[in-house]
């Protein structure tokens, strides 16, 4: 057994310069890409009623300037927002054109009140989809912003097993997430979408027949959203340094979720990422739960394929073949699955496989003497391989443990690698911070899992002969 606390990986910005924290980061160096021209404006569109159009419009005006933190004695943790305006920040702009800007009417959805929820659903994602028709012949347009239909109920909360997500949970009533339907719907144009709900520009709007949501201070609410942004329309808010002795290497995901009438069929995904955190998005085959571990996998020729699919997307989207590929697994590997991968990775003359399984929970914990959790970046090795990170606990940087309840750590198992237990941490923390939804620094997952789940509800909506986008900015 043995106990290693690592440090805090650094990301990397405008000019090559390093930080730990995105926002800092940001702030002070600019988007690693600052010297992309594509991205210093964005046209974006906009589709919502026109109370919501002008309300989004308006606080995204706002944004422009710069907002205050707020008052906290953690001022690490809490930044001011530096302006989304090309001389700070992103040192980019939003050029709004009014022919991107789409209405839907008032009447149309006081209508869906009187529907029941799964034709609300469906109903509102024709509406929205009928204006994304209208914005894709427009030439130029680079994200379309969504303001979520206020008339629209949440969906309700389906019970999922932590420890084994891709088990049968049937929701309280059938009804469909609209964000994950429309973003499917959708992915027959070529635009990304950002869903928002009203709460985004209007805290103090409480949802129909909910409690009032507990909402992000403005500031960082800014933060996340233009981050998002920013990289759906095309942009490098920051990547994972590369040293020139470094192989190259690309990370692949591999879960499993449910089609889209939630009966047995579990089918996998593949989740294709590259040290600049560029992401592809790959569907496998289907996959069968073993009655000997009770968890889904791949025959031998479907994971051949899986990866030899994966590698070909990786290799149109980057013009080469990584040195290295790293494999994050939700199951355990079988006989079939670890023949298959490698035949893969032999057939397209990769140098280095390493496999690792990280299961969803694990019941071993560390303590700290006082109130506080471990550090982020406590490793404890119980053997040879089985490894247990906290990728979320107490952070140096900001003074303070940001999270709300006891963190769980990140268990992860070696099935086949020659990197020590500490690099492969390493980048897994490194990894846990590639993530363009929210610009804390403490992501529990890797980026190769953490969107699984919302990457699935969207696959489960597309026909088995539907190609989805390979981008990730479409499934953000």
């Amino acid at each position: 057994m043995k106990l290693t606390i690592l440090d805090e990986p650094n990301l990397e910005f405008g000019a090559g310069a390093r930080h730990i924290d995105p926002r800092h980061g940001i702030t002070d160096y600019g988007p690693a890409d600052a010297t992309n021209t594509a991205v210093r404006t964005i046209r974006a569109g906009i589709i919502g009623t026109p109370a919501a159009v002008q309300g989004l419009r308006r606080w995204l005006d706002k944004c422009t300037h710069p907002i205050e933190a707020k008052d906290s004695r953690l001022g690490h943790l809490f930044v001011p927002f530096p302006g989304f305006a090309t001389a700070t920040g992103f040192q980019s702009r939003f050029d709004w054109d009014p022919r991107l800007q789409r209405t839907i009417r008032d009447r149309d959805l006081r209508q869906l009140e009187g529907l029941k929820a799964q034709d609300a659903v469906t109903a509102a994602v024709e509406l929205y989809l009928a204006e994304l028709a209208i914005l894709d012949e427009e030439p130029g347009c680079d994200v379309v912003l969504i303001a979520r239909p206020e008339e629209l109920a949440e969906r309700p909360t389906r019970e999922v097993d932590a420890d084994a997500p891709w088990k049968k949970a049937p929701l309280p009533e059938p009804v469909d997430d609209f964000r994950a339907l429309l973003k499917a719907r959708a992915m027959r144009y070529h635009v990304p979408i950002q869903v928002l709900r009203r709460t985004t520009w209007d805290p103090t709007f409480k949802p129909v027949n909910t409690e009032k949501p507990r909402v992000q201070d403005e500031a960082t609410r800014a933060w996340n959203l233009h981050t998002a942004l920013y990289y759906k329309a095309g942009g490098v808010p920051w990547r994972l340094p590369r040293e020139a002795s470094d192989l190259t290497s690309c990370y692949v995901g591999i879960t499993f979720f449910r089609n889209g009438d939630n009966t047995t069929l579990e089918t996998s995904v593949a989740q294709v990422f590259n040290q600049r955190g560029d992401g592809v998005i790959v569907r496998g085959a289907p996959a069968k739960v073993s009655r000997h571990d009770l968890q889904p996998h791949l025959n031998r020729t479907d994971a051949t394929n899986l990866l030899t699919d994966a590698l070909t997307r990786y290799r149109n989207e980057h013009r080469t073949l990584p040195a290295r590929v790293v494999l994050h697994k939700t199951s355990s590997y079988t006989r079939d699955e670890l023949a298959g991968f490698r035949d893969a990775a032999d057939a397209c003359g990769i140098d280095l496989l390493e496999m690792l399984w990280l299961p969803a929970s694990d019941p071993v914990r560390l303590y700290r003497h006082g109130d506080n959790p471990p550090l982020r970046g406590t490793l404890l090795s119980v053997d040879k391989t089985r490894h247990t990170l906290y990728t979320r606990g107490s952070i140096a940087f900001y003074h303070a443990y940001p999270g709300m309840y006891v963190p769980r750590p990140l268990p992860f198992r070696f099935v086949e690698a020659e990197s020590s237990p500490e690099a492969l941490a390493e980048e897994l923390l490194a990894l846990t911070k590639m993530n363009w939804n929210q610009t804390q620094l403490d992501g529990r997952l890797p980026i190769t899992l953490r969107t699984a789940d919302r990457v699935g509800e969207i696959l489960r909506y597309l026909g088995p002969h539907d190609r989805p986008q390979a981008r990730y900015a479409f499934y953000m």
